[in-house]
């Protein structure tokens, strides 16, 4: 199948299946994974993921056909972001040929929800510094501790955990990861509200949690390593997908603030070519090293650029939509105070702007680093968030 026939075999299939107009009454989570599941059996989930761990086996040019079929629709998959964007491809990526077995099919198909536990209350953006602990008991691992801004906990099956094993070393050399059962009674997630008034994120609380050894992903102690891997996922994934439709729903977005505004002052125009050219660039940026980590080619420290740039889009397009549509646009209940509000959380989850620049500065133009003096120190030994 040539890519505009596949294109145009799923923009038929999206509009028989993808839902229109307002959503019905019942449980959204069981809608979603309803549509999920139809998705993978039609062909159009996990497009480039391996086939033999239950992917398509598909190139980018397919998965770029479909993204483009599918601009015009909002699709309900937001439950499965972190599974198909960071935890997913972590697995396929470092973990076992079992656990890629056992995962992999079941969160492309939408039957089971992931999150990713790494900030905690002392160890946001200084993740290393985290103390949840994870200590061996014959084949488990027995988990206490705390973890917060975990998005779609609430909702979610299984969890990316990365605990402390050792603390005898260095804080990033004593960290391993592993896949925890979000539902074992001895893991308690507390829903959060942000400024929006919603509760997309949680706390959760882990109290004598058995983690069996099998479900580490990579080597005890290497697990700085998986979280790298999972965080570059998580910088490209977060902006993927901007200036390609993912948008659509977006009143800050440049289709949506042509209809409100005045297009015929050349003012105005003058700010909606200046989004056009961030959201536009961006796009193909963030296409590169999609492309790139497909063909093998590590982009390291430009997937912190790529999220950069997507937190300076944000908060660009809310301060653009706040100036042409006038003091109305902040005031609740209109379309875009939603928007405006959410806009500064995206300078802060995934990394704030401060540690890109830095991640950047040092690693991509090669600046000198910032003095530190806890990269030799163990752990047991630092002052950190509430210990010691």
């Amino acid at each position: 199948m040539n890519l505009d026939e596949y294109r145009r075999t799923a923009s038929a299939w999206l509009l028989d299946n993808a839902p229109s107009g307002e959503p019905p009454e019942g449980d959204p989570v069981a809608r979603a994974k309803d549509f999920m599941a139809r998705l993978y059996d039609a062909g159009y989930s996990g497009i480039t993921w391996p086939a033999r761990w239950g992917g398509q086996g598909l190139t980018q040019a397919e998965e770029r056909a479909f993204a483009a079929a599918a601009r015009d629709f909002t699709l309900p998959t937001y439950v499965f972001s972190i599974g198909l964007g960071m935890t997913g491809p972590t697995l396929v990526d470092r973990g076992t040929d079992e656990q890629r077995e056992r995962f992999v099919r079941p969160l492309l198909r939408g039957e089971e929800i992931w999150c990713q536990l790494f900030s905690e209350p002392g160890a946001g953006s200084d993740v290393a510094s985290l103390q949840t602990r994870a200590v061996r008991d014959g084949d488990n691992w027995i988990v206490n501790g705390q973890k917060v801004w975990t998005s779609v906990a609430h909702h979610a099956d299984w969890g990316l955990l990365l605990a402390r094993t050792d603390v005898e070393v260095p804080k990033h050399k004593g960290l391993t990861m592993f896949v925890v059962d979000m539902r074992h009674p001895g893991v308690t997630v507390r829903p959060l509200k942000d400024m929006t008034g919603r509760a997309n994120f949680n706390e959760i609380f882990f109290d004598d949690v058995p983690i069996p050894d099998e479900h580490r992903v990579g080597e005890v102690n290497d697990g700085w390593s998986v979280a790298v891997t999972t965080l570059l996922h998580e910088r490209l994934s977060i902006s993927a997908g901007v200036g390609m439709g993912a948008g659509r729903d977006d009143p800050t977005s440049l289709a949506a603030l042509r209809q409100v505004v005045d297009t015929t002052d050349p003012l105005v125009r003058d700010e909606l070519v200046e989004l056009h050219i961030r959201t536009r660039a961006l796009a193909l940026f963030n296409q590169r090293l999609s492309q790139e980590t497909k063909a093998g080619i590590f982009p390291g420290a430009r997937g912190s650029a790529a999220k950069l740039l997507l937190a300076e889009l944000y908060l660009f397009q809310a301060d653009l939509a706040t100036r042409l549509v006038g003091p109305e646009s902040v005031v609740g209940g209109h379309p875009l105070a939603h928007a405006i509000s959410q806009a500064p959380g995206m300078s802060l989850g995934g990394g704030t702007n401060e540690i890109m620049r830095n991640i950047i500065g040092d690693r991509v133009l090669n600046l000198p680093p910032e003095p530190r003096v806890d990269k030799t120190v163990p752990f047991k030994d630092l002052k950190v968030g509430t210990q010691g």
